[in-house]
């Protein structure tokens, strides 16, 4: 079944000359983090529409995920306090535009990979951002914010893999990269427990966590008889809610 994506409309919004921006680093860092993820969450939607798993849902989220980055790239635009910054946001810029429309058009499974492979360069240029302004704050605490944020983007980057398994997309090493993904984010969730300057709150958002990754491991295995893509879906945007919570936690550490 074919679908054709609503597309919003396409302004051009990257304004060199935007007004400044009067959020704190903190926030910056998380709104920078957030947009790793939204690379990732708009990929596993493409992945998710060609499939033909839930496809309301992901025709919706895909569209808000370009509405959001659009927003936060000219917040982050506005706040950028140097030209490091400045210069990495224009590299995400020149990406994105392309990705952008791409990302929105009806899913076609041969250009599938492709997608994956702009929407990992996108992520990566995003990430750049975020060391460049923690490069900038240089104050106590920003890596846990990163970190956490970081697990976001892993929830949906897990998911992009597994819908693009699922929907037989001839990318290469696909099973070995998902599978490092796995790797990465059990590191950084044990990392974050482990981290002795969590107060009460975070902790127990983590362990909320950690109880319902044990709980769903299972249903990541790429080698399963049964795929549950919607199954899937469900649980990564519910992992990357709780970290969205943590990360909004640990922003307020910053500085402390």
């Amino acid at each position: 079944m074919k679908v054709r994506i609503s597309v919003l409309v396409f302004t051009l919004f990257f304004s060199i000359t935007a007004n400044c921006q009067n959020i704190s680093l903190g926030s910056a860092i998380n709104q920078a983090g957030r947009q790793r993820m939204l690379t990732q969450r708009m990929a596993k939607d493409y992945m998710m529409i060609g499939a033909g798993v839930k496809i309301e849902n992901t025709t919706k989220e895909i569209d808000e995920s370009i509405s959001i980055f659009e927003e936060q790239y000219n917040t982050l635009i506005g706040y950028a306090p140097n030209k490091e910054v400045k210069d990495a946001l224009k590299m995400v810029n020149t990406i994105w535009v392309k990705f952008r429309i791409d990302v929105a058009n009806v899913p076609d499974v041969n250009n599938a990979s492709q997608i994956i492979m702009d929407a990992t360069m996108l992520m990566n240029a995003c990430d750049n951002v975020v060391e460049k302004i923690q490069e900038y704050g240089n104050v106590k605490n920003t890596k846990l914010t990163n970190v956490s944020g970081k697990q976001r983007m892993l929830s949906q980057r897990l998911g992009m893999f597994y819908a693009a398994y699922y929907w037989k997309v001839p990318y290469h090493d696909l099973i070995k990269i998902f599978d490092a993904t796995v790797i990465d984010y059990e590191e950084n969730l044990k990392f974050l427990i482990d981290e002795s300057e969590n107060y009460p709150e975070i902790t127990e958002t983590l362990t909320k966590i950690k109880s319902t990754w044990s709980f769903s491991k299972t249903g990541f295995d790429l080698k399963s008889n049964k795929l549950m893509p919607s199954v899937i879906y469900v649980t990564t945007n519910t992992m990357t809610n709780d970290f969205n919570k943590t990360t909004s936690q640990y922003e307020k550490l910053i500085g402390k």
